[in-house]
């Protein structure tokens, strides 16, 4: 028998290759104007880096245990600002998704207010959006809660809206065929396709949003972001270690638990 001998790679054209090394170039170029040009004393910068590490590290690698109880209630809080800000992000996006699907609108027009709409919200950072609602409402966990909720509706909604104009219009379409109406399609055909993913993508996003919440409290949106504000005031590194460790282990518990879940929902 003859072996089978496959086809020579096809070489790369001149003109790809001087591309991508003046592509390069450009890149090199880009760090080293940035590096040159920016007004920093790098020995002084080095020096109080060195003095820092020998005089903060250490603290912040003994937690302050007498902290905890202060430290897990306002690490609780900020896993409830989080969840409900994921919960009513998840509910919020729905609609904003369909109405951003082409394949369900019937329109270029309508899907494109939709995905206008979309990133409209996705333009504001979670930070500023808080900024917003502290002023709103006010100091307290609320102005967190609209934060994220408001921040992760533009993420979920265009995430959903891929997810809708990826299903398999055959079903949608035998079922149009065999007279159903849009209430029906929607309910046994749509959904069932769409639901696995979506519930996945909207506790990814709630793990996405412990993190952002955590820092929400430094405008005072609430949460654990507070203490890290006085604790970075006063000094009190014991007390921020404590707190970078009860971060951290909130963060890695519910990255776990939700990448388990869903495996099992996909």
């Amino acid at each position: 028998m003859e072996k089978l001998q496959l086809p020579p790679k096809p070489e790369k054209s001149l003109f790809k290759k001087v591309r991508t090394i003046v592509i390069l170039l450009l890149v090199v170029a880009l760090y080293v104007w940035t590096f040159t040009t920016i007004n920093i004393d790098w020995s002084r910068a080095i020096e109080r880096s060195i003095n820092n590490f020998h005089r903060v590290i250490p603290k912040l690698l003994s937690p302050d245990w007498a902290a905890a109880g202060d430290v897990g209630a306002a690490m609780l809080e900020t896993v409830f600002i989080a969840f409900a800000g994921s919960l009513m992000a998840a509910v919020l996006a729905v609609p904003l998704s369909f109405l951003a699907a082409q394949n369900m609108m019937g329109g270029k027009v309508t899907s494109t207010i939709g995905k206008w709409i979309l990133s409209a919200i996705r333009a504001f950072p979670d930070l500023i959006l808080a900024i917003l609602f502290v002023v709103a409402v006010g100091p307290n966990a609320f102005a967190g809660v609209l934060a994220i909720a408001i921040g992760s509706t533009g993420m979920l909604g265009k995430m959903f809206s891929e997810i809708i104009e990826s299903i398999d219009m055959e079903v949608v379409q035998a079922m149009e065929a065999n007279g159903a109406n849009k209430i029906q399609i929607l309910f046994y055909g749509v959904i069932p396709q769409i639901t696995p993913e979506f519930l996945s993508y909207a506790i990814y996003r709630f793990e996405v949003d412990i993190r952002a919440s955590s820092i929400l409290g430094i405008v005072g949106a609430g949460g654990i972001g507070t203490m890290v504000i006085f604790a970075s005031s006063n000094r009190n590194w014991n007390e921020m270690g404590m707190i970078l460790f009860s971060i951290i282990i909130v963060v890695t518990v519910i990255d776990f638990a939700s990448a388990r879940i869903r495996r099992k929902i996909v």
